[in-house]
């Protein structure tokens, strides 16, 4: 009983202790760092951090919400097959499609190869995939999902009975779209918005790919090639601070999203579409599926069929393979274990203060893998000196290094960054267990664990198994923490990727990319059934 009105709060410090780590440094005697930073890297860091933030939410939000529009209020040919096609690039990770957009873009890519033996010329004026652009496009194209997926949820509640309203104000379509719809849909476009330029500052593989300078990258080198953790701390705090903004940004626009939702009655009737308009929608959506999922897939695929049938190391693939299984799989069942237990704890125990702890214990989302492998290794580093010194002085032996370099390391790291991603659906499912529930079960004779195993379990059980979906691919595709905190030699498939694209080989990094395409292709399922009826 105590353990369970304890544990949020636990799962809380756990969430606090890195980013008091990392902000500490801030306060830090070590003027000789930020000198050096200001004078060489942080102005260029935040300029490129600044045109990658603004470019890609201004990208997403064009994209996503005008998809959203066109399939949730009108009817046109192909609608249903876009509304949930247009989810699928979510499967594919940014750097994945970084690497294949250089791969086919490039200027040895297939698409200018075969334009400078078809035009014969030197494509002077071709643009490059490897400026700022670039990365630019690659991410709004992976990314514009999240807008989408809240944008359509809003329209569809309320879209086509908004243009009602504003057409009975004297409005046409185009002014209510603008005066009415888009006001009343702000609170859930700012969250995918916001979501968005949270994955941005967070990325570190597509910025890698691409060799395009941003905190996460810098705070990769600043540990591993300069071997300083105190500079890389030093980076890890100023984007922990620029992340925080955008959460309480990011939360207000949730608090509003709950005030604006309303019940959900009868769909209204979509408006059909036919003619020139009818053609230029479906090009639009199929132009975008095409670049953002059908491209990239089909080059992998390609790629995957050429590297097999020429040099593949199928021992060394499936070392790779299990370890990334293995991992996904310890990090979900830990993940939804605590989860689960935190929720019990909450709901044994409610309060202010429990729902408060909920609430730090869940923001661990927000922080960047680069910043969390920083945050998490500081202090373990501590108690890993703790503990040496504490068994050389009662045991008399030198133990070393107990903690780091192992996947407890990684574990821990994992259930910070992904906690909120079992929370929520292990949450909703425990809501459907009202103490009527309980009640009935006791007119039974059931007590204890005998209710929670043979009532509660039955109804968590699609709860359950959506959190530890959704965490065993979120691990799966997660790059930095693996690559930053990994035992030595334990590579999984991103960490293989990265490797692979570090050196150019697009081929070579197609199977295990292929492979997390696959995993990612789940949770996208399961939210299908939720999206469109």
């Amino acid at each position: 009983m105590f353990i369970g009105r304890l544990f949020p709060f636990f799962v809380a410090g756990l969430v606090l202790a890195p980013v008091g780590a990392i902000l500490s440094s801030l306060f830090s005697p070590t003027g000789e760092i930020w000198s050096h930073l200001v004078e060489s890297t942080l102005p260029q860091l935040l300029i490129n951090t600044v045109w990658l933030s603004v470019g890609v939410v201004v990208g997403t939000a064009t994209l996503g919400i005008s998809l959203a529009w066109f399939t949730a209020v009108f009817e046109f040919p192909g609608r249903r097959f876009f509304s949930w096609a247009l989810l699928l690039p979510m499967a594919i990770p940014a750097y994945v499609s970084a690497f294949v957009a250089l791969g086919v873009f490039d200027f040895t890519g297939p698409i200018q190869t075969f334009l400078r033996s078809w035009l014969n010329s030197d494509l002077s004026w071709f643009p490059d995939i490897r400026g700022r652009m670039g990365v630019i496009i690659v991410m709004t194209l992976a990314f514009y999902p999240y807008v989408y997926l809240l944008a359509r949820n809003a329209f569809l509640s309320q879209g086509k009975r908004s243009l009602e309203v504003a057409q009975s104000l004297g409005l046409d379509r185009r002014q209510g779209f603008f005066k009415v719809v888009l006001p009343m849909a702000r609170p859930w476009i700012a969250g995918g918005v916001m979501l968005v330029l949270m994955e941005s500052l967070a990325d570190f593989g597509t910025v890698a790919v691409f060799n395009y300078n941003t905190f996460t990258t810098a705070i990769y080198k600043a540990w591993f090639s300069m071997f300083s953790l105190q500079a890389a701390s030093q980076l890890a705090s100023i984007l922990i601070v620029l992340v925080f903004v955008v959460v309480l940004v990011e939360q207000r626009f949730r608090f509003r999203m709950r005030f604006a939702e309303v019940r959900k009655s009868e769909r209204a009737q979509r408006i059909p579409l036919t003619g020139w308009r009818c053609g230029l929608l479906v090009s639009f959506a199929l132009s975008v599926f095409l670049l953002a999922f059908v491209l990239p897939l089909a080059q992998l695929i390609v790629w995957s069929v050429r590297a097999y049938s020429q040099d593949f190391d199928f021992e060394r693939y499936l070392e790779f393979l299990w370890h990334s299984l293995s991992l996904s799989g310890l990090a979900a069942m830990l993940i939804c274990l605590v989860a689960l237990v935190m929720v019990y704890g909450v709901r044994r125990y409610p309060g202010v203060l429990a729902r408060l702890a909920v609430r730090v214990a869940t923001l661990g989302y927000a922080l960047p893998g680069a910043v969390l492998a920083i945050g998490v290794y500081i202090p373990l580093t501590w108690l890993d000196g703790q503990l040496s010194e504490w068994m050389s002085q009662r045991l008399g032996f030198e133990t070393g290094q107990l903690i780091q370099g192992t996947l407890l390391t990684m574990l821990v790291a994992y259930l910070i960054r992904f906690m909120a991603v079992s929370h929520f659906p292990i949450d909703s499912a425990m809501q459907r267990i009202t103490h009527s529930i309980d009640e009935a079960a006791m007119s039974f004779g059931l007590k204890g664990w005998s209710i929670i195993m043979k009532v509660h379990i039955p109804i968590l059980r699609s709860g359950i198994f959506t959190a530890a979906t959704l965490v065993f691919v979120d691990v799966m595709k997660e790059m930095p923490i693996t690559l930053m905190t990994r035992p030595f030699g334990w590579d999984t498939l991103a960490v293989r990727i990265y490797e692979l694209t570090s050196e150019g080989q697009w081929e070579q990094a197609a199977l295990p990319a292929v492979t997390l395409v696959s995993a990612g292709l789940a949770p996208i399922f399961l939210m299908m059934q939720q999206t469109e009826k």
